[in-house]
């Protein structure tokens, strides 16, 4: 006999609550004895390729290193003999090409039929030569493409002050430290030629796009300021100059862990540089440098892999809302150890950040667990807002309610003018820099974001004495960046879910009334975007194509990123939110979290996405907790 309204609401939360403590037992069995969260950060195939070709460029590539380093590469070959830069995406020129090359360095014969397929797909879409540009320095750096062909990186950039455009400070952080590290590999124009040729990946005639325009015209002149003799004493002597300058610049931000800003990009192109400026392999730098990359890499059954990037702070961060959220109380010994690692990991440091700022004290929390010259805001706002609901214990009290002070008032100074907030730097929002001809991939300025935004607004909605200023004007930009539909771009998860699913619950934590007609908008729009199986999803493609935004296979942490929306928004007693509860129920596994092979984070839109290997379990679980909360007025009591 079908159960009546109340007793089927009634069922379902029951068995949300048993599906909710069954994820925090799972959760609670990840912690390190030190307090922290990390879950695996999965990229493409592109980073193990890199540092195969890092490693020959070295001369230190090894078989140890390599085979279990293909293995890996070839697993995740498409059946067209193609890579993809994320689960279920479409063929990659240059993850391909990339994946090819490393695979052909581990030994792999270019005759064996997946070698030719991708091969012959490769030259199908114009061959190296229509590769990004990264990927052609990569093969220009081991000798199969030519530095002449490649848009001029100038080492004299390092000599352009802040207030100057197109100065290193005008770059978002993360593509900063790859173009210094570029610009001394770029005045090298190293060749350490692969033991084999790659002419299969050529279409012979076929060349590389020229930029057009004023950009166009600054590197024609930059290729012929490369080409003067090396005897001119003018551009010796600024050359060698810049390059000083550069190689001080690398050095004084080498962390802690021995890596440059806890992300690859940056890591291997200083590696190169420093050798290229005459460091040997054991001179201290590069050794520490080599350590830090072991301990970004991961070998099993399936392989030799790297992270790209670590994300213990943030990791850690969600785990303690998660398990607030599910009712597991500040007393319990994971929040309290958590609390404590979180504290110590504030950065008191003078970043990078402190040029468009200098007059601001320090405070805040990185990403990873070394990266005191980039702490970001987006990290710092869920740090707070975890230590703030850990509660102060009386030995720790002092210490923990100084970092949440300190980190929210270098959040209020790092506000960009328009009143919203970037990731890690005030007002970086050059239009001059994408445009120029060597910054093909990725996003290279960090402008203030719809979620970023949110996060902080969420935060400083439960902080005393914010200014209303601040508060409203964060709101108000907030409204401005709304799609017509109801929706919001996600920068730094995919995608309008994402971004959807950060905006609504901060707008009602900071005051605005769930009757408003715009909160209402978004949750149309959440519920025209439902899959039929109760669940939400969206592919990556969304950052291309808006026939896409909010479409795709549903994943627990895009489902319930809809549900915190909507929750917050007053609808967690509506059909829309007990069909996502009910498919996480179903979905959950049988150890206490969710398969979720698709890629829902965000490195750069759409270029590079991530798989962060802890959201299928943290986010699910504060949506549950909230849940449960909103229908029965209590937690899951533990």
């Amino acid at each position: 006999m079908a159960l009546g309204l109340e007793g089927a609401r009634a069922s379902l939360e029951e068995v949300a609550s048993a599906t909710a403590k069954a994820a925090v037992e799972h959760l609670l069995s990840l912690q390190d004895p030190a307090g922290w969260w990390k879950g695996e950060l999965e990229t493409n195939v592109t980073m193990d390729a890199e540092d195969l070709l890092l490693r020959h460029f070295l001369g230190v590539l090894d078989t140890d290193v390599a085979v279990p380093a293909a293995d890996w590469i070839r697993s995740n070959q498409d059946p067209d003999g193609t890579w993809a830069t994320f689960y279920g995406g479409p063929p990659d020129l240059s993850a391909t090409v990339e994946a090819y090359v490393a695979l052909r360095l581990a030994g792999e014969p270019a005759d064996l039929p997946h070698m030719q397929e991708a091969a012959a797909w490769v030259r199908a879409q114009g061959g190296v030569a229509a590769a990004r540009v990264f990927t052609r320095i990569w093969m220009a750096m081991v000798g199969a493409w030519r530095w002449e062909d490649l848009p001029v990186l100038p080492a004299e950039l390092m000599f352009l002050p802040p207030q100057v455009p197109l100065n290193i400070y005008d770059f978002g952080c993360w593509a900063r430290q790859t173009v210094v590290a570029l610009s001394v590999v770029m005045a090298h124009r190293p060749a350490r030629p692969l033991p084999f040729a790659i002419d299969e990946l050529v279409v012979p005639g076929r060349r590389a796009p020229e930029p057009g325009g004023f950009f166009g015209a600054l590197d024609r002149l930059l290729h012929r300021y490369e080409r003067l003799p090396g005897w001119f004493l003018p551009r010796r002597v600024l050359r060698r100059a810049a390059l000083r300058r550069a190689e001080s610049w690398i050095v004084q931000r080498q962390e802690a862990d021995g890596l440059w800003g806890g992300i690859q990009p940056p890591v291997v192109y200083s590696i190169i540089a420093l050798h290229l400026l005459g460091y040997p392999l054991d001179h201290p730098v590069i050794a520490a440098a080599f350590e830090g990359l072991q301990a970004f890499t991961i070998e099993d059954e399936r392989g030799r892999r790297l992270e790209a990037c670590q994300s213990p702070v943030w990791d850690t961060a969600l785990a303690v809302i998660a398990l607030r959220d599910a009712g597991v109380g500040p007393e319990h010994p994971a929040i309290r150890q958590a609390s404590d690692w979180l504290t110590g990991e504030e950065v008191t440091y003078r970043g990078d950040w402190a040029v468009r700022r200098p007059d601001l004290a320090p405070g805040g929390w990185a990403f990873e667990f070394a990266n005191d010259h980039y702490p970001d805001i987006d990290d710092t706002a869920e740090v707070v807002m975890a230590l703030r609901r850990a509660g102060h214990r009386p030995e720790a009290v002092t210490a923990t309610a100084d970092a949440c002070r300190r980190g929210v008032l270098w959040t209020l100074g790092m506000r960009s003018r328009n009143g919203a907030w970037g990731a890690f730097d005030a007002d970086n929002c050059s239009r001059l820099i994408a445009a120029l001809p060597f910054c093909d991939f990725g996003e290279v300025t960090d402008p203030p974001s719809a979620d970023v935004t949110a996060h902080v607004l969420e935060m400083l909605a439960g902080e005393p004495d914010v200014p209303d200023d601040i508060i409203e004007g964060a709101i108000d930009w907030l409204w401005s960046e709304q799609e017509p539909e109801g929706s919001w771009f996600g920068r730094w998860g995919v995608n309008h879910i994402y971004g959807t699913g950060a905006v609504v619950p901060a707008l009602v934590a900071a005051g605005v009334p769930i009757i408003d007609a715009r909160i209402r908008r978004a949750v149309e729009w959440l519920e025209s975007h439902q899959n039929d199986d109760g669940g939400w999803g969206e592919d990556l493609r969304s950052y291309v194509d808006p026939a896409w935004r909010g479409r795709g296979d549903s994943t627990a942490s895009q489902t319930a990123w809809a549900l915190l929306a909507l929750i917050a928004a007053g609808e967690a007693a509506s059909p829309a939110v007990a069909g996502g509860v009910a498919w996480l129920v179903e979905h959950q596994t049988a150890d206490g979290t969710w398969d979720e092979p698709q890629f829902t984070g965000t490195g750069f839109p759409w270029d590079f996405t991530i798989n962060y290997h802890l959201y299928r379990l943290v986010w699910p679980l504060m949506a549950l907790g909230r849940y449960l909360e909103a229908m029965a007025g209590t937690g899951v009591q533990l």
